[in-house]
């Protein structure tokens, strides 16, 4: 793994002055299911924070704000017949929620010395080729690509980090998730841990070509602090 990670080795000593090292970045933090995205997004933030920066964050799919990620949501949940059985659907309305939120995105780059994306392109990319049974080169990765930020014009990300966290780990989160609230029930996707495996291979492939645009890989346990420099750094 050491030759995919895409990691810059240094001692994380006195924090970088971010504010002064941005210039409205964007990143988007990648992941399986259980990763913990959200976890690593709000600890950023608050390091950025310390340091100075403004931040802003969005996450994806915004469920309850756009129409697309909901029918996909539905879908995912047994909902609109064969919808959620073909992976090119199921990447345009994910694409399509990402598309609405453009302008949003410009938004908070206008307004913030770093953005952060809680799931971004990358996610229909690394889904997309393992349902299909194929890598992070092959024709679902290259059609989200094109789709994305050819033909919707989306914001390519400075960096994309990927949170390399075990399959198993990750799905005893969302275990542990659902159990804990009715409301977080599993979908197909978590659901499958076979599907989350190939996932996480993507994801690294993904990483070590560098898909369109720089990667970053955080491995769990790595600390916040060493993550923020990578940042303040790319």
């Amino acid at each position: 793994m050491s030759g995919s990670r895409h990691r810059q080795s240094r001692a994380v000593s006195r924090p970088s002055p971010v504010s002064s090292c941005f210039m409205a970045r964007l990143v988007a933090i990648e992941g399986l299911d259980g990763a913990g995205k959200n976890t690593i997004t709000r600890a950023l933030t608050a390091e950025f924070a310390a340091r100075g920066a403004t931040v802003g964050s969005l996450a994806f799919p915004r469920y309850g704000r756009s129409i697309h990620a909901d029918l996909a949501a539905e879908a995912l949940h047994g909902a609109h017949g064969d919808t959620a059985s073909s992976v090119y659907s199921m990447g345009l309305l994910f694409a399509l929620d990402r598309a609405d939120a453009r302008d949003e995105i410009g938004v908070l780059l206008g307004g913030h010395d770093v953005v952060l994306l809680d799931r971004y392109a990358a996610s229909s990319a690394a889904y997309s080729a393992a349902r299909l049974g194929e890598g992070a080169d092959g024709g679902a990765a290259a059609w989200v690509a094109d789709l994305e930020f050819g033909r919707f014009r989306l914001p390519v990300p400075d960096l994309q980090v990927y949170l390399e966290v075990p399959a198993a780990v990750a799905a005893s989160r969302t275990r542990s998730r659902e159990a804990a609230d009715a409301s977080r029930a599993r979908d197909a996707y978590e659901r499958d841990g076979d599907l989350q495996e190939r996932t996480g291979a993507v994801y690294r492939g993904l990483a070590a070509s560098g898909w369109v645009s720089p990667w970053y890989v955080h491995a769990d346990g790595d600390s916040p602090a060493e993550l923020a420099e990578a940042i303040a750094a790319s």
